[in-house]
């Protein structure tokens, strides 16, 4: 008789920190749903890493903000995988590089709506749906957090620091609310990682290799490590862990 596997939603799932936790959950037995907001291509070649992993996965386009979106990819993802048993809240940008005082309030706000009230409504859908006072079996919930909360990021994108306080302050205070209603709620905070958002979202190409000598291990992080963290925060060997906020930044 064979058990049913546990089932993962990923925000921001097509690339980055977010393939790289869908990749890794296929291979550890998951099955995977992930979210992209427009790199149709990007998200197929996830989703066909993880068959090849012998999981059912799935693609769920939705743009974050719009609360109608997060519904229907909850339950697209559902009516494809089953009850929902994981959510990774991963989805976010920083927006361009520059000091606060020389930012565009266009920047500004469109990092906060994705970052700070995306999360709340994917927050808020796992709650719904995984709670067992809603008629959930339970589960987890990991948020991506970012060490720029408690550094703060001067210079480079204060904004971005302090929607990532925000997702601290989530974390805390969601895995109050659901510690009785078998859901744990965890962040994860990766540092500098290898991933596209330091070209294509600030716009800053050698930042990686100028913050180097900054990281104590002296090193850039690799999406596999910060998904290794987020996997175990999922699994029963963090059954006893919730409100949490790993940092996974080389020591920075």
């Amino acid at each position: 008789m064979s058990l049913k596997r546990p089932v993962v939603l990923i925000t921001g799932g097509s690339r980055g920190i977010g393939a790289a936790v869908a990749q890794l959950a296929a291979a550890r037995g998951y099955d995977v749903a992930i979210n992209f907001k427009s790199d149709k291509e990007a998200a197929s070649r996830v989703v066909e890493a993880c068959l090849a992993s012998g999981a059912s996965a799935l693609a769920c386009q939705g743009d974050m903000v719009v609360e109608e979106d997060v519904a229907r990819m909850f339950d697209e993802a559902q009516a494809a995988l089953g009850p929902l048993s994981h959510v990774v809240n991963n989805a976010g940008i920083t927006g361009r590089s520059s000091r606060l005082d020389l930012a565009s309030t266009e920047t500004i706000r469109t990092c906060i709506d994705v970052n700070v009230l995306g999360a709340l409504w994917v927050a808020r859908e796992a709650a719904r749906r995984l709670s067992t006072r809603n008629g959930g079996g339970g589960g987890s919930i990991v948020n991506i957090s970012s060490v720029a909360s408690r550094l703060g990021s001067a210079g480079e994108y204060v904004w971005y620091a302090a929607s990532k306080g925000a997702i601290d302050a989530l974390t805390i205070g969601l895995s109050q609310e659901l510690a009785g209603e078998g859901v744990r709620v965890n962040a994860v905070s990766p540092g500098i990682t290898r991933t596209e958002i330091h070209e294509k979202s600030t716009g800053d190409a050698g930042r990686m290799e100028r913050f180097r000598s900054k990281i104590p291990l002296n090193r850039i992080g690799e999406p596999e490590e910060i998904a290794e963290a987020i996997l175990f925060l999922m699994s029963d060997a963090a059954s006893y862990i919730t409100g949490a906020n790993i940092p996974v930044s080389g020591g920075r």
